[in-house]
């Protein structure tokens, strides 16, 4: 009773509580997806990030078998989401408590390794889930966008927020919720682009509408490369 199809994510909240202690005595990992609620620009959907971090878990879960938390909806953001409607943000220190006080539950199932993934380069954020520790548990964050994208787009070193990489993603993963028509260029001058640095301060020009890089370059193909 309560056991999961072969080959299904493994959703704690979807699963009866011996299936869980089945599957933690038989792979005692965990994944929690961490999102944010932000904007990416007039073209993607708010939870953007949460999207893509969710299918990754769910892959992985299905994968190799290992658990799947629920989803923490919200991060850290940076103050320059604040004018544009409809996101939220937590503190760096209400973040890492809301982690921290889930732990002992999971370390009483016998969890020993919990994998925080995330798609949010915004140091605050990482800064946040990084100071989690637990006495018994193993704590790594994994953040997708600090990996080297090397030929899998055309402009790898483009600032990334609602721009080549993040609406490829969501071309490849949910293609109904990006709005193609709505999407605008925002190059940097090279003066501008160093200035930009990722992990620092979100820094949007005046003339952006919200995302910053080439959305016009992406493709479903490339989301499903990345």
């Amino acid at each position: 009773a309560g056991s999961m199809t072969a080959g299904q994510p493994l959703r704690i909240k979807e699963m009866t509580p011996d299936a869980v202690r089945l599957a933690a005595a038989a792979n005692p990992r965990l994944i929690l997806p961490v999102g944010t609620t932000e904007q990416h620009g007039l073209h993607l959907p708010l939870g953007a990030d949460s999207i893509v971090v969710e299918r990754l878990a769910d892959d992985l879960s299905a994968e190799f078998q290992v658990l799947r938390a629920p989803t923490i909806e919200y991060g850290v953001n940076d103050s320059a989401e604040r004018s544009f409607s409809g996101g939220a943000s937590v503190r760096r220190k209400t973040l890492r408590r809301w982690v921290t006080d889930l732990l002992p539950g999971w370390e009483r199932l016998g969890i020993a390794e919990i994998q925080l993934l995330t798609m949010n380069g915004y140091a605050p954020h990482l800064e946040a889930l990084g100071t989690v520790v637990a006495p018994n548990v193993t704590v790594r964050v994994i953040d997708i966008l600090s990996i080297d994208f090397g030929s899998l787009v055309e402009h790898p070193d483009d600032p990334i927020h609602g721009g080549e990489v993040d609406t490829s993603l969501l071309m490849f993963v949910r293609p109904d919720l990006v709005r193609a028509e709505a999407a605008v260029d925002c190059i940097l001058p090279e003066q501008q682009l160093r200035r930009y640095r990722r992990g620092s301060a979100l820094w949007l020009p005046p003339e952006s509408i919200g995302s910053i890089g080439r959305s016009s370059k992406a493709s479903a193909e490339k989301g499903r490369r990345l």
